[in-house]
């Protein structure tokens, strides 16, 4: 008797680790690029009951099959869903999606390793390096060489180089805008 509420419960512990699961995923349908997962089942152990038996050639009796009784279910394994999101226009040109396989890689903050995420919602801090929503820098490889064809081709051994969109080492193409002061200002209403 005990050995089937073992059971059942841990059938029940399982489904609620499913359902979490499940939320989580229903809350984050609007996060930027979250990634849902998913869960599967494995049975616990079984309990053998009787061993199996061969065949008596002399009696002409078939063998018997084990008798085994499961003793619960445990969660296999928790997977994350890579499969792409939809990509949602936003207007906003440092906004970048990926399509297929592939991660941006970004790096700061308190422990500065390198880490990567498929988030493409970026901007630009004042010194011109393209950052995450939580100031990340951005990296990539910024050297490169332009073929007779009009593409680019990086040089992926040189070493990950914050991403600047104000200033291009390799060929010294600097993209700064001087300010200018406001001359006049017109109010409506």
């Amino acid at each position: 008797m005990m050995r089937s509420m073992f059971s059942g419960v841990s059938g029940l512990r399982v489904h609620q680790s499913k359902m979490d699961v499940i939320g989580n995923n229903i809350s984050n349908v609007n996060t930027v690029a979250f990634k849902s997962g998913r869960v599967t089942f494995e049975q616990v152990f079984s309990q053998t009951l009787q061993g199996a038996s061969a065949p008596d050639p002399i009696s002409g009796r078939g063998g018997t099959n084990p008798m085994q009784i499961g003793l619960g279910v445990g969660i296999a394994s928790v997977d994350t869903i890579m499969t792409n999101g939809s990509v949602q226009r936003t207007d906003n040109p440092t906004d970048l999606a990926i399509e297929g396989d592939g991660f941006f890689i970004v790096k700061g903050g308190s422990t500065d390793t390198f880490r990567f995420t498929r988030a493409g919602n970026f901007g630009i801090d004042k010194v011109g390096n393209l950052v995450t929503a939580g100031g990340l820098n951005v990296y990539g490889w910024q050297a490169y060489t332009r073929e007779a064809d009009g593409t680019y081709v990086f040089d992926t051994e040189a070493e990950l180089e914050p991403i600047n969109l104000y200033m291009d080492d390799t060929n010294n193409n600097k993209k700064i805008i001087s300010a200018k002061a406001t001359t006049n200002a017109v109010i409506s209403g």
